[in-house]
């Protein structure tokens, strides 16, 4: 697997690639790879670096794992390949948008034009075994998205996180709370929306509201 992340990702992380955990994670992912059918493709495992530039930052959501389904999986938390069916956590993130920003539900599930506006779409596991949940996690992701989360927040300012469900809360130690801005909330999948800890977040807005205090551009949160 070659190392196909944005160059402007290289400068500021490449004292992880250098590190033994690192090299020994690059030669777990290239014998799974090999072995069985994995998700995303190889050429979409730093998706979420390659369709935001370090530069670009603006906000950063933290997913846990890539989808694990045929076709679903492109690199960007949450987000699935043009055409596939929506998982239950999208469909929960497109109905709080739907209710918070009065946006129509999109077709498409494809989630590259957030990116591509600055929304860091993080999973904290980029890679995983087809048919099997959880199975590339402890492997050495975890260690190298925990430090871009701290290096997002140590050489950036007014970052919005957005923090949604038990996992991604966790990561707020990582991240400076005197210069960054962190919404949170319950996951969009049922288990959490259906219990009342999702719908109503308005995070969707809120971020907006954010960026135009600090006098960033706003996020366009329609996908056609």
């Amino acid at each position: 697997m070659n190392l196909d992340i944005h160059e402007s990702w290289k400068k500021h992380l490449n004292s992880e690639f250098e590190k033994p955990y690192f090299k020994a994670l690059i030669d777990f992912v290239n014998f799974e790879y090999q072995a069985h059918e994995c998700f995303p493709k190889v050429s979409e495992i730093f998706n979420a670096f390659n369709q935001c530039t370090f530069n670009n930052v603006k906000v950063v959501i933290i997913g846990q794992d890539p989808y694990h389904g045929i076709g679903q999986a492109n690199g960007l938390a949450f987000s699935v390949n043009d055409g596939i069916k929506h998982p239950p956590s999208l469909v929960n993130i497109f109905k709080e948008i739907e209710q918070d920003l009065g946006l129509p539900y999109p077709k498409n599930g494809n989630l590259m034009p957030w990116a591509n506006q600055g929304v860091l779409l993080l999973n904290a596991t980029l890679t995983v075994r087809a048919h099997n949940a959880a199975s590339h996690q402890n492997k050495g992701w975890e260690q190298f998205t925990d430090a871009v989360i701290k290096t997002v927040s140590t050489e950036k300012t007014n970052i919005i996180f957005l923090l949604w469900g038990g996992f991604a809360k966790k990561k707020r130690k990582l991240i400076d709370t005197a210069k960054h801005i962190v919404l949170d909330s319950g996951h969009p999948s049922p288990l959490s929306a259906n219990r009342g800890y999702w719908f109503g977040n308005k995070h969707f807005s809120e971020t907006n509201s954010r960026l135009e205090q600090v006098g960033d551009s706003l996020i366009d949160w329609r996908l056609e």
